[in-house]
């Protein structure tokens, strides 16, 4: 494998990053996003990189499976479930949208008349009480295609204990396609909330994501492609694309994750290891916390209200905040940012494409900070700068009873405050201290706001990418690959029956392990980890003990003690003496590392210099109109030190550095922010 290509489509831009192993080259380009025919934008800017023939693999990060999320726009999906568990959907975790009132508007993904109920039940222990009647189980399913139902999900109480009669149920359906999800499969898990809504929106996924993929593959191939073709999980890994089409509910934060993986890399090449990864797309705004090297991972996430995916994912807090997101003043006469954005089409006022509601983007034009002559994507020659600002003036400016100037810095504040807040959420509320860490901000709009960010968190200093406008799809090409697995247990620890633990785990381990080594990519090894779900008896949340690999280091009932209680003192400070011990959960993931991408490839050249890289002055309003030093910030030479205001431009991003700060070039070209 020579030439690996790294793909991230985003609401506005489609991001590539091209890494020839052989020559230790790279490209990047960056294309807009044609929403509705993502394929398009897709083979557009594989195209600029060069015949797709002699590409040897395209690693995609998508965001399809979000945005069909959130946006609610899956397939007609049924539900077959045992009998009495038809509304496990609506009950939730008796959870609500508003903490006050007994009222709410919760609608599930798979309508109630869409849910079939059919006599079956398996105990706890995974003894079956009742087995299913294969008549039944097809005539359920045949109303469910009859009613429209595309995809089809399969949930049996218990089941985690025992699929025996899921598998009987798959075995008698007769569906017109392969977009089935069952849950023994998609999480073989206790809880059945989290199991039935995991399952459900797999289901509801399968045939936009699997449609998605397909028309990709035969674009792809049209174009003479015949490399492998592989997607980011949501946990970070990479998986093959059947694996994705089968379980599109693991790419729910895909290109997201990428990007992570990416700027931690990145910070820890340059010697940062506690960090603060801030993603601002056209779209959203993305925070995930790095301590010490290591990036938080979550066993679920809740996409939006009501809607819970249980599988092992980087940790990202969300908010709609990103470049195309609407600036407006509500009914209370305060300004507001978002969650709506304008995405590509019409995009922003300033693109001239029909947009008439103001954006960041608009703002960040009116202020200077972003350069209407050089627009980054390279999709437009120019943006409309006096489009922006009448769009300003109607919208925010008039109702507030300001100037554009201010009304466009009042949009730009309250954007920063929110971003601040996501920071905050991650950082200061789970016990860190923001002055420990160092932001490092990427996607098409990170990079303006960071100086602003990291005096109002108070954080440490910034870290921007060499190319902060590819990062995620950079993190494409350098993400190793990753499978986990679960299996519930749920055992008193005490008497536990240690071979058969033995056996269970190192049976899933060497499963986790021959689904790295199907992906095709090239690893230089398999690190494979192993955890317990634990908790003390009476307790509903679990602690994640770590343990050894048993087939190195049996398991045994005292280690595992020991291991809960050094786990449990670590998060809680104490331990709880007397109290019986459970093991819930056992995860398994195979990790095969990907051969390391030298970050020292992007460093600037020797034709890098303070004087190619001088492009003069311009007016920048910072509270008021300042002259700011404007410099090609890919010539900016190793070592170079620039004292704010100023601005540094790149084809995929602009940094603005804030009066106040300080900036200097590090050896792998990028850019150290500091308050001077």
């Amino acid at each position: 494998m020579t030439r690996i290509v790294g793909v991230d489509v985003g609401g506005t831009f489609t991001d590539l990053f091209l890494y020839d192993e052989a020559r230790k080259r790279f490209s990047v380009a960056k294309v807009p996003s044609q929403r509705g025919d993502e394929a398009a934008g897709f083979i557009a800017g594989l195209q600029k990189l060069g015949p797709l023939s002699a590409m040897s693999a395209i690693v995609h990060g998508t965001t399809v499976g979000t945005n069909a999320l959130l946006e609610r726009k899956g397939a007609r999906a049924g539900l077959i479930t045992t009998a009495g568990f038809r509304d496990v959907l609506e009950m939730r975790r008796r959870d609500r949208r508003r903490t006050w009132g007994l009222w709410g508007d919760f609608i599930p993904v798979i309508d109630r008349d869409m849910r079939a109920e059919v006599a079956e039940r398996t105990m706890a222990d995974g003894t079956i009480l009742t087995r299913i009647d294969p008549g039944q189980v097809a005539a359920a399913a045949a109303r469910l295609r009859d009613a429209g139902a595309e995809a089809l999900a399969i949930v049996f109480i218990n089941s985690f204990a025992n699929p025996e009669n899921e598998r009987a149920a798959l075995a008698a359906i007769d569906w017109p396609n392969r977009h089935i999800a069952c849950s023994s499969e998609v999480l073989p898990e206790i809880r059945e909330f989290e199991r039935t809504s995991t399952t459900a929106l797999n289901a509801y996924l399968q045939p936009v994501v699997g449609g998605y993929l397909g028309r990709l593959q035969r674009a792809l191939a049209e174009h003479e492609f015949s490399g492998n073709f592989h997607i980011v999980q949501s946990n970070g890994g990479v998986m093959s694309t059947a694996t994705a089409a089968h379980m599109p509910v693991r790419t729910a934060l895909s290109g997201p994750a990428a990007g992570v993986i990416a700027a931690a890399a990145i910070a820890r090449a340059a010697g940062f290891r506690d960090v603060i990864t801030a993603d601002l797309g056209g779209t959203s705004f993305d925070v995930s916390l790095v301590v010490d090297g290591a990036i938080a991972m979550a066993a679920q996430a809740t996409i939006e209200f009501g809607m819970v995916i249980r599988t092992p994912m980087i940790e990202i807090a969300t908010i709609g905040a990103g470049g195309g997101s609407i600036a407006r003043v509500d009914a209370g006469g305060l300004p507001q940012v978002g969650p709506e954005s304008a995405g590509s089409r019409p995009g922003p006022a300033c693109y001239g494409q029909g947009g008439t509601r103001p954006t960041l983007t608009d703002a960040n034009v009116v202020l200077g900070r972003i350069n209407a002559a050089r627009p980054i994507g390279g999709a437009l020659t120019r943006l409309d700068v006096e489009a922006a600002a009448g769009a300003l003036r109607t919208h925010v400016a008039e109702p507030l009873g300001l100037g554009v100037e201010a009304a466009a810095e009042a949009v730009v504040r309250v954007a920063n405050a929110k971003m601040a807040g996501a920071i905050r959420l991650v950082s200061i509320e789970r016990g860190h201290d923001p002055q420990r860490f160092v932001a490092v901000p990427f996607g098409g709009g990170g990079a303006l706001h960071v100086g602003a960010l990291i005096r109002d968190v108070g954080m440490r200093a910034a870290l921007v990418p060499r190319f902060p406008g590819v990062t995620s799809a950079l993190g494409c090409v350098i993400a190793d690959i990753r499978h986990d697995l679960v299996q519930t247990v749920n055992l008193p620890l005490n008497g536990i029956d240690a071979m058969a633990l033995q056996d269970r785990l190192a049976a899933q381990a060497a499963r986790v392990e021959a689904m790295v080594r199907e992906t095709g990519l090239a690893v230089t090894e398999v690190d494979t980890l192993f955890e317990a779900d634990m908790h003390y008896l009476g307790q509903t949340h679990t602690i994640a003990v770590r343990l050894p690999d048993p087939r190195k280091n049996p398991a045994n009932e005292a280690g595992m003690l020991a291991a809960f209680e050094a786990a449990y003192r670590k998060n809680f400070a104490r331990t709880l003496p007397g109290i019986a011990v459970r093991l819930v959960n056992l995860r398994v993931a195979a990790i095969g590392r990907r051969p390391k991408f030298d970050l020292a490839a992007l460093a600037p050249g020797p034709e890098a210099s303070m004087a190619a890289a001088d492009r003069g002055t311009r007016q920048v309003w910072f509270g008021g109109w300042r002259e700011a030093r404007v410099h090609d910030r890919l010539l900016l030479p190793v070592g170079a030190e620039i004292m704010g205001p100023a601005i540094l431009e790149q084809p995929d991003a602009t940094i603005v550095v804030d009066p106040g700060l300080a900036a200097r070039v590090d050896r792998f070209g990028n850019v150290i922010m500091t308050r001077a």
